[in-house]
């Protein structure tokens, strides 16, 4: 799997922020009382810089993306004590998200995904206990177990009927089988607005990828500056940045290769702009005739 390249969407479970919901735990003091000052006006001006994506899970799935970042989530009194997914303000119920997603490998049975929980806010030991239960009780064998990353190809998890890899960045995923430990999926962030940094960053990222042996992410995205997010206020993140960034973005795209030392996982903003999906699906197809598509 290492040796193919895959779509991925940057917080993916974003298409959908309750502007009812507080603030997220992970908020720095000046959100906080930027919305206590200003309330729902506040949430819904938020909404327009936290939501990264248009299309639910399902969508996403039915257009190819099969790589999901997910950033999970304790809510401040909560009298159900439930997960969520969370970007700033919160999602939906983790539980309802898992759901969706296994409901189209139940009816796509060759199908893998790739579930990335990296961030957890306000978690304890007994919040994770809980969300593994819950993958245990929605994928239960359809989960591979932590292998070699070499090691898996789409000939060994057809074999094995599993069609799901859970990446865990707790300390929590050394305890359980079916979950791979956070380094296995690497995503190193530019942290920028400028493309060209961008750009330069994800370039550099691909040579570094040789070195790690592992699932590598290349992030296609620009990041907003609080003076950025002051000038666009009203416009919100698709039309200040992303619109705008599109091209060049895809430029670099398009020179990708597959292969071991080339791309793995992209990961975008809006992945329904442009060419985004067909471009990243059509770099599978110059892989060498002579290799084995089931790698």
């Amino acid at each position: 799997l290492f040796s193919l390249v895959f779509l991925g969407s940057h917080d993916s479970f974003s298409f959908y922020i309750d502007e009812a919901s507080p603030v997220g735990p992970e908020q720095p003091e000046t959100v906080q009382n930027f919305v206590s000052v200003f309330g729902t006006v506040a949430k819904k001006l938020m909404r327009k810089w936290l939501a990264t994506q248009t299309m639910n899970f399902t969508s996403q799935l039915g257009a190819g993306i099969r790589y999901f970042d997910l950033r999970i989530s304790t809510k401040p009194r909560d009298p159900d004590n439930e997960l969520y997914f969370a970007h700033g303000l919160f999602s939906a119920k983790v539980k309802e998200g898992l759901e969706e997603i296994n409901a189209f490998l139940a009816e796509h049975p060759k199908e893998v995904v790739f579930l990335d929980f990296n961030h957890f806010y306000g978690m304890q030991k007994c919040h994770h206990e809980k969300l593994v239960q819950m993958l245990k009780d929605t994928y239960g064998n359809k989960m591979c177990p932590a292998i070699f990353a070499h090691e898996v190809t789409l000939q060994y998890l057809w074999e094995k009927e599993h069609q799901v890899l859970v990446f865990y960045h707790s300390p929590v995923a050394v305890e359980v089988a079916f979950l791979w430990p956070g380094q296995m999926m690497p995503a190193p962030w530019a942290n920028t607005t400028d493309t060209e940094k961008l750009i330069q960053f994800l370039q550099a990222s691909i040579t570094e990828r040789r070195k790690k042996g592992s699932f590598f992410i290349s992030q296609v995205v620009l990041t907003p500056k609080a003076s950025t997010v002051v000038k666009g206020v009203a416009s919100g993140l698709r039309e200040t940045i992303t619109e705008r960034a599109l091209p060049a973005m895809m430029e670099w795209v398009r020179t990708q290769k597959a292969g071991e030392s080339g791309v793995n996982i992209i990961t975008a903003d809006f992945v329904e702009l442009g060419d985004f999906i067909s471009t990243v699906i059509k770099l599978n197809y110059a892989l060498d005739e002579g290799e084995d598509d089931t790698t």
